[in-house]
Parts: structure tokens; C-alpha cells; sequence
């Protein structure tokens, strides 16, 4: 195992290099509140669209380790596609106070089952948006990077019936690790459960019997940070559920100069892609000539890992490449307060109908 500290050290000194989003671009997003117990203490950004249509789609994204919301959403696009296409984003962010290098705790045993700690308040931060704008239950979509692309799969494990599909980005299997050094072991592939184990260990994570989401999984042929033999993993966890056994041949294209396998159902439809990025190390795959903006962990592999994905989701028009400079709003003026008291008490009455609060 790489010495822990030696990590730590090395993925803080890349942190002093990130450029720190400016507040016009934090003004993007906006603060969603009063969204449930919230019991992994963490914050909620949101950017909902002008003209959302009605029962338009929901995508949650989740940052990577030294990451904010508001600077990965910058890096990745994701607002900028969002204006173009139609759909609202949702943006958990990690607080300082939980995990001091902004990594969401895949890896505590608190903080990765059902209904308790960060995945509960991701699953609140849901509900809110979906009552308090309308959104379609059945087009909720959820994708990270890095340590956000680990606790997207705590989050399709754990709330299956939730995602109609997710996208996990240089991430891990679920269950993989449950502490700080094992986590630190699977990131350099090394030991960790074998496929079967990860697959009991995905069934036995909630009661869900089916349908299952959809998975895009990306990993950088030469990540060095968490090694790629865990986005092999992640297809193995889910490759069973949807009735893939191993003998299936995948299909395999060029994409961008990249390769994409792809795994289909029964019904011939598409269920699991897995991008290997030729040559990219640990990071959001970006093309510079589109949405998004490279950086640190933000990398321009002449590939857009956001547009593609929202294209497997179909959110996202197959034929249109976006390329539009992200669009700065300001943050819409607070509620009044007999307004904000109604919105507050509907979103607390369907969080109760729906068991996730008291």
C-alpha cells in the first residue's frame, strides 16, 4: 500500500495549484436548504435552468477529493449542457468539518448503507429537488469523480430504485473498502473482494429486485491515483444484475480516439459502457473545444465525458455537440417567507411520506 500520508501529501500539494472558482462563477449555483435531517452534514448547491420544462430530468454530480460543486461544475460543463438540453442539476457538497480533504466518505461504514449518513442526505437533497420543481421520477441520474464517483456507486447501491442510470468517473466498486487504509489499498488495486463477493455485497445493499440503472464507467488508461483495474471491478459488480453472464461478448468501437465497450441486455438494449481514455491519468475526461474548462483533475482527452454521458442517458441530443460558454446567472432572489414556509412544508410532508424524516 502507498504510505497514507505520502497520499495525502500528494493530492494536497495539487489542491494549492487548483484555481478556486470566482464568485460569479459560484453564482451558477444556488444553496438549496431545508432539504431534510441531513444527517452526513452536507451542502446543497442546485442550478435549475430558465423554462425548465415540465417533469424534466434531474442529474446529481458529485465532486472529487479538494473539489467544490461550483468548481467542478465549471471544469465538467455540466450547467452550461443543462441550459442547452433541459434538465436540473443537483450538486451534494462536502464540508470540511466531515473529511478535511472534501472526499465524500465512501469508505465509512456510516457513511455507505441505506438510510444513514451521506448517502440519506444525498437521497433527502433528491426528494427536495424533485417535489419542489416538478421533476420526472423516472429520469434521475447520478455521476462523480474520484471519491464522488465511489459514492455514486454507494448511491446506486444503495437506492437503485431511485437512478434510471449512473456514471462513475476514475471511481471504485461499492463495498470494496470499509476504512481509510483499505481504501487507500483498492485505490492501488491492490487485495480487495472478488468479483462474486462485490456482487453479494451490491444485492444484499438494499431490497431492490429490478429494474437496475444503467452504467457508464471511465477510468484514464494511465490513472495513477486509483488504478484502473477498479473500473474492470465496477462492470463485474454490475455485469449479473442485468443478465450478463460471462460468456457475453461486448461490443467494442472507437470514440474520439477512445475505446467504448459496450454490454447489452437481452432486450438488445444498451445497459453498460465502460470508456477507457487512452493516455489520461486521474481526472473528468474534457474536450477543450466544448463545454467545461480543463484544470487540475479536469483533463482534455479530446473526449466530453459530460455530454457523452448524457447522451447514454438520452437527456442529451445524440446529434448536437454543444459547445456553448457556460452560462453565469445570478442566484434567484430568497423566496418570501410566507412562500419559503410553503415550500419548506411540502418538501418536509414528502420526505415523510416517503420515510426519510421523522
Amino acid at each position: 500500500m502507498r504510505n497514507l500520508s505520502d497520499t495525502i501529501s500528494r493530492l494536497a500539494a495539487r489542491r494549492t495549484h487548483m484555481v478556486e472558482p470566482s464568485r460569479h462563477d459560484d453564482h451558477v449555483l444556488s444553496d438549496l436548504v431545508n432539504f431534510g435531517s441531513n444527517p452526513g452534514a452536507l451542502r446543497a448547491r442546485s442550478h435549475v435552468p430558465e423554462n425548465l420544462p415540465a417533469t424534466a430530468p434531474l442529474v446529481v454530480v458529485l465532486h472529487g477529493c479538494t473539489q467544490t460543486a461550483a468548481g467542478y461544475d465549471r471544469g465538467a460543463g455540466w450547467s452550461a449542457l443543462a441550459d442547452s438540453q433541459g434538465f436540473a442539476l443537483l450538486f451534494p457538497e462536502q464540508q470540511r468539518a466531515n473529511n478535511a480533504n472534501l472526499c465524500f466518505n465512501w469508505f465509512e461504514p456510516g457513511d455507505m448503507n441505506r438510510n444513514s449518513g451521506e448517502p440519506l442526505s444525498i437521497r433527502q437533497m433528491i426528494e427536495a429537488m424533485v417535489v419542489a420543481h416538478g421533476l420526472d421520477r423516472k429520469r434521475i441520474f447520478i455521476t462523480g469523480l474520484s471519491a464522488g464517483g465511489a459514492m455514486t456507486s454507494v448511491m446506486l447501491a444503495t437506492y437503485p430504485e431511485v437512478f434510471a442510470g449512473g456514471a462513475i468517473i476514475a471511481g471504485l466498486p461499492f463495498g470494496t473498502a470499509n476504512s481509510i487504509p483499505t481504501a487507500f489499498d483498492r485505490m492501488r488495486g491492490h487485495g480487495g473482494p472478488s468479483e462474486g463477493r462485490l456482487q453479494q455485497l451490491l444485492r444484499a445493499a438494499s431490497p431492490h429486485t429490478g429494474p437496475w440503472p444503467t452504467l457508464s464507467v471511465w477510468h484514464g488508461s494511465a490513472d495513477q491515483i486509483v488504478v484502473g483495474s477498479n473500473a474492470d471491478d465496477i462492470v463485474g459488480q454490475w455485469r449479473t444484475l442485468h443478465g450478463i453472464d460471462d460468456e457475453a461478448t461486448p461490443w467494442t468501437t472507437m470514440v474520439d480516439g477512445h475505446s467504448r465497450i459496450v454490454w447489452k441486455d437481452g432486450a438488445g438494449r444498451e445497459v453498460i459502457e465502460q470508456y477507457r481514455i487512452k493516455g489520461m491519468g486521474h481526472g473528468t475526461p474534457l474536450a477543450a473545444d466544448g463545454i467545461g474548462a480543463p484544470g487540475p483533475f479536469m483533463i482534455d482527452a479530446g473526449i466530453s465525458s459530460t455530454q457523452r454521458i448524457a447522451q447514454f442517458w438520452n437527456i442529451a441530443d445524440p446529434q448536437a455537440e454543444v459547445m456553448l460558454p457556460q452560462k453565469r446567472v445570478s442566484a434567484p432572489a430568497p423566496a418570501g417567507p410566507a412562500r419559503a414556509e410553503g415550500i419548506t412544508r411540502t418538501i418536509e410532508d414528502a420526505l415523510r411520506s416517503a420515510g426519510l424524516l421523522r
